[in-house]
């Protein structure tokens, strides 16, 4: 080809990507998505995940029907909607959520219509109604038309769906879903994998009980039990195993050892807030470790 024509072509595709980019130019988010192909992936046994913006979706393609556990928002639910519409003409059985957080259940309201039964903890459906009537757009929600307390399940197909709750830990509402068969755990955000955590006081969250349901859970699973995260500071690592479970409730175990140790020592809590890494868990980076601090911080002190 021709230099001038090959570096005309060039600048006028660059030119036409900069501005697309300049329609999302408020959004640093929209900019990075406007980049990013959504991830269709498939783990075993026919349970997969689905990434692209928000907490990361679990699916199950089962001989009489799907389930999709959390639905991320309304803008990407759509395509891992269409794309187990593309493994078969079936049923969506059931659409689960792990709790009540916008980046998990923003997206329900696509499967309006769809999905059977809509699942979850009992704690999340009141949380989730309450966030919704605080902003006023609970006609943009697709609440849970089946709770429960301690537990649930179904079977599906071939497949055997276990729910757990472990009581408070991101928030009151958190529950885990094990697909038997394929011993794969979904555990939503009850683990951020090598990310500083959001920490959902102000719905029930509380430190010390969620590292108790981590023990838990490390007890029930065994070594080939395959977890998917809710986030991870490697978009790539979605997914990993019980040693990644240890890991993350080391983290929590060590922010409190040491916001506990700078509250004995007489520090204020604006000087707590200035630490930049976490002793004992330097793996735990990315944004947000003050909301980590203040959380500790206000368990701690009893606020």
């Amino acid at each position: 080809m021709d230099i001038k024509m090959e570096r005309r072509n060039f600048i006028k595709h660059s030119a036409l990507a900069m501005a697309m980019l300049a329609l999302y130019e408020t959004d640093v988010f929209a900019q990075q998505d406007l980049m990013r192909a959504y991830n269709f992936k498939p783990l075993r046994n026919n349970v997969g995940i689905f990434t692209e913006q928000g907490g990361t979706i679990g699916w199950l393609n089962a001989g009489n029907g799907f389930v999709v556990v959390d639905a991320q928002f309304p803008t990407s639910a759509p395509h891992v909607i269409e794309e187990l519409k593309k493994l078969g003409e079936k049923p969506f059985k059931y659409l689960i959520n792990t709790h009540h957080h916008g980046d998990h259940t923003a997206g329900n309201i696509a499967f309006k219509g769809l999905a059977q039964k809509v699942v979850a903890h009992q704690n999340s459906l009141v949380n989730q109604k309450r966030a919704a009537d605080k902003a006023n757009n609970l006609d943009k929600q697709l609440l849970p038309d089946t709770t429960f307390g301690t537990g649930w399940k179904a079977k599906i197909g071939d497949e055997r769906i276990s729910a757990y709750y472990y009581g408070s830990g991101h928030t009151n509402g958190d529950a885990v879903y094990h697909f038997e068969n394929s011993n794969i755990v979904h555990v939503g955000d009850l683990v951020f994998n090598r990310r500083f955590p959001y920490i959902d006081r102000e719905n029930g969250a509380h430190i010390g009980n969620w590292i108790t349901a981590l023990d838990k859970i490390t007890s029930q699973f065994d070594n080939d039990t395959l977890f998917i995260w809710g986030h991870s500071l490697d978009p790539e690592k979605v997914t990993g195993n019980k040693a990644d479970v240890k890991a993350y409730q080391n983290y929590l175990q060590s922010l409190l050892t040491f916001v506990g140790a700078e509250i004995k020592s007489g520090k204020s809590k604006d000087e707590i807030l200035k630490a930049t890494t976490i002793p004992g868990a330097p793996e735990w980076q990315g944004d947000g470790i003050q909301r980590s601090l203040t959380a500790a911080y206000d368990e701690l002190k009893g606020v």
